[in-house]
């Protein structure tokens, strides 16, 4: 298996449109305009990707009074979705792309190590969007605990 490709910053953020936790579609153009984070996990209600969420969740305020807008991406369904945004509070919107085709346009499905092994799955990745559409920072294999605060004190946002 080879590499997925990757975005860096500078490249114009690929375009998706996918339902969130009500079904409701949602497109990254839609906040064109607004500095936007999209961020994409392995699965809702796992520890990892609960203590991520709950992490952007404890921290929504700040983003979003630096002008940021949260999107979480994952291939769960949109049922799924609504049960973890319910459970944890969450209060940014979760898309559901099951095909996991915005994924692997975005580099965050691939190639990854799981305990050693190399396995194909979803790769905990954050993107910071500009209000024109531009990546500004591309990360790839972040881990859930921790990195909120570290994309936070990055952008400027805490100390």
């Amino acid at each position: 298996m080879t590499d997925p490709k990757r975005l860096s910053p500078g490249d114009k953020a690929p375009d998706f449109t996918l339902p969130d936790s009500t079904g409701k579609q949602v497109s990254l153009s839609d906040f064109r305009g607004r500095q936007v984070v999209v961020y994409f996990y392995p699965a809702a209600g796992t520890p990892g990707c609960t203590k991520q969420a709950c992490d952007f969740r404890d921290n929504l305020g700040e983003l979003d009074g630096a002008g940021y807008q949260v999107i979480g991406v994952s291939p769960d369904k949109p049922e799924k979705l609504a049960k973890f945004a319910e459970a944890e509070q969450l209060n940014f919107p979760l898309l559901s792309d099951p095909d996991k085709t915005v994924l692997t346009e975005w580099g965050a499905f691939g190639e990854k190590k799981n305990y050693g092994r190399v396995v194909q799955g979803v790769i905990r990745s954050t993107f910071v969007i500009d209000a024109q559409g531009t990546i500004v920072e591309a990360r790839y294999n972040v881990r859930a605990t921790g990195h909120v605060a570290k994309l936070l004190k990055d952008l400027k946002i805490s100390a």
